[in-house]
């Protein structure tokens, strides 16, 4: 079963620079491609990898050609299309004195892991499978940042580019930058070098702070939220329309979430664990219960990832936005997305998973950084279930299972970590767990006292 709680955290780090040779591959989105990767020593750090990880772009319905890479790369990350819809994610080692990877075998890896899923687009592709015309008149685009200005402009470059596009067919693309308690001028600088960005400064600190900023200054009928450690693939903006056509009732659309790098020992053990990348099967999520998908819809994590989420704005408004208690920082630096995830499926509004609407996001370099992490993820996680637990007597029952599941899910995980046989090592799991029993401590009252006293400083 996934794990429910998976919540995405950010931070953001200079991508490591890659060389790819090979006719059908190519670095997704880099602004770094065709540089070379210098060769590590054996003798480094945790924060480093032996080897870098290639994400390379193979696009299957165009003859593959053999794969060759530079020195000090580890392996591959085949990032799997079909005429540019993403149909799967393989991370493949290489030897140690390979420096190349055959046609014949990328072939057979694509055959192993996406067939179905290309088999499903040439179906969808030859039936030309019709969808209701038109889409949302508006959509807001919108970032949530504080000083972290490198960002931002790497955001809008991608973002101003997909909007360019989408104006040269029609479509209304409003970009909005919520500077969240900024300690300089840098952003609001930047989005003033830039023509047709709007700006909006959110004094009070805390990301749903923002998020509820951004929703209030949005003009679109969708407000869609990109972190600002991320990047959208070119298609990103046919993901969302395709979704929105096929589900026009639809209130809330998430998508696929890429590594932007695997530079660190860090980002690949958080993508061996799956990152977070939920399939690339198409989802709706809809109804009081849903047996086939678990905890739906208590644990909102298997929804999709918070760095890339987009809501229909009058459907935010009239359940009431974003809850500012949480993604405070600390005492809780997580759980907004879970929560506004679990209230959109409650209201009874259909909840689409797309993965067309990509995203590549930069993972957390160093290893200190992933375990801070994991330790956000169960204090956000089990703070979101306490909240809920106080907050829906008929429904304490179920959180009482999901809360008995989860504790038990990660023991199992400790467990299998000691002997080896885990996706993380011990350490990692330990964070998790422990973050999760200090989020059933008081945590979520904790924040919502720290809460009052900052809308009582900004009123």
């Amino acid at each position: 079963m996934d794990d429910p709680s998976s919540s995405p955290g950010v931070e953001s780090q200079d991508p490591v620079d890659v060389c790819v040779a090979g006719g059908a591959a190519s670095r997704p989105e880099s602004d770094t491609a065709g540089r070379s990767l210098a060769s590590k020593s054996p003798g480094i750090d945790r924060d480093r990898s032996p080897g870098s990880y290639v994400i390379a772009r193979i696009e299957l319905s165009e003859p593959i050609a053999a794969l060759a890479v530079g020195e000090g790369v580890a392996g591959l990350a085949l990032d799997l299309r079909w005429r540019g819809r993403p149909v799967g994610f393989v991370l493949h080692p290489l030897g140690l004195t390979s420096r190349a990877l055959a046609a014949d075998a990328l072939e057979a890896i694509a055959d192993r892991e996406a067939a179905a899923c290309v088999f499903e687009a040439r179906v969808r592709d030859a039936l030309t499978l019709a969808t209701p015309p038109g889409r949302p008149q508006r959509l807001t685009v919108a970032v949530c940042t504080r000083d972290r200005t490198e960002n931002v402009s790497r955001w809008l470059e991608h973002v101003l580019a997909m909007r360019g596009a989408a104006g040269a067919r029609g479509a209304e693309v409003e970009v909005l930058v919520v500077d969240n308690a900024p300690s300089d001028e840098r952003t609001a600088e930047l989005v003033r070098s830039q023509p047709g960005v709007r700006y909006a400064r959110e004094p009070r600190p805390g990301l749903d702070f923002a998020r509820n900023r951004a929703l209030r200054e949005a003009t679109g009928e969708w407000i869609a939220y990109v972190d600002d450690d991320a990047v959208i693939d070119t298609g990103w903006l046919d993901g969302f329309d395709e979704a929105w056509r096929e589900n026009p009732d639809a209130g809330a659309i998430t998508g696929l979430v890429l590594p932007f790098e695997l530079a660190t020992e860090a980002q690949l053990l958080f993508e061996r664990r799956g990152g977070f990348r939920r399939g690339f099967d198409k989802r709706r999520f809809q109804g009081r219960r849903m047996p086939e998908h678990g905890w739906y819809p208590h644990g909102s994590g298997n929804f999709g990832a918070g760095c890339n989420m987009a809501f229909r704005r009058g459907l935010l408004l009239d359940i009431g936005g974003f809850d500012d208690a949480l993604d405070t920082g600390p005492p809780l630096p997580g759980g907004g997305d879970l929560d506004i995830f679990y209230r959109v499926a409650r209201s009874g509004e259909p909840f689409i998973y797309e993965p067309r609407l990509l995203v590549f996001h930069r993972h957390r370099r160093d290893y200190a950084g992933l375990r801070r992490q994991y330790w956000t993820w169960g204090t956000g996680f089990m703070a979101f279930l306490a909240k809920h637990f106080a907050r829906e007597p008929a429904e304490r029952w179920r959180w009482l299972l999901l809360v008995r599941w989860w504790f038990a899910h990660q023991l199992r995980r400790f467990a299998c970590s000691l002997v080896g046989r885990g996706d993380s090592p011990p350490d990692l799991v330990a964070a998790e767990l422990l973050g999760g029993v200090v989020g059933l401590c008081g945590t979520y009252g904790r924040s919502q006292r720290r809460t009052a006293r900052i809308r009582a400083h900004y009123p």
